[in-house]
């Protein structure tokens, strides 16, 4: 009797040691899963999109892509028809990105804040490259490599003021 409730303990303990370390290791690959999924992704969402790229400009205080969608639309980062789930287009992109990283545009963009501009922009800045149309719908890794680009840009920026 003694033996299988000192059994039953051991079985309890050694799958609590086993549970815990499992979800914290779990909750540790997330966002490396969920970056995965970015790069295998056809055609990104606007919560997709929107999630990446404000995490990747350090805009504090967004945690889903409900609140990073949310948040870009409320700062006129995307236009206001747009809908969460809805395949994000190249044009409402490029504002995302020329918003959330503060990019400066040509005079009409700074006057406007409109995707047309922002999509000119980071055209003539060589962001968006290739054979392109402003209403094509963006991939995962066309999203992932825009932000590279303009994070390289940033840092590029910083090196040379800082010398």
């Amino acid at each position: 009797m003694k033996f299988r409730f000192l059994n039953g303990k051991i079985c309890v303990l050694f799958f609590l040691f086993m549970a815990i370390p499992g979800y914290i290791f779990s909750q540790a690959v997330s966002p490396a899963v969920e970056f995965e999924n970015l790069l295998n992704t056809e055609v990104v969402t606007y919560a997709q999109a929107a999630r990446f790229v404000l995490q990747a400009a350090e805009v504090s205080g967004v945690n889903t892509p409900q609140e990073a969608f949310l948040y870009a639309v409320s700062q006129g980062w995307l236009p206001r028809n747009t809908r969460e789930a809805e395949e994000a287009r190249l044009d409402n992109i490029a504002l995302l990105l020329s918003g959330s990283f503060d990019v400066r545009g040509s005079l009409l963009y700074s006057i406007t804040k409109n995707s047309r501009y922002a999509y000119r922009q980071l055209r003539y800045m060589n962001i968006i490259q290739g054979r392109v149309v402003s209403s094509m719908p963006v991939s995962g890794e066309r999203l992932v490599f825009y932000v590279n680009m303009l994070l390289d840009l940033q840092y590029s920026f910083q090196q040379r003021q800082g010398n």
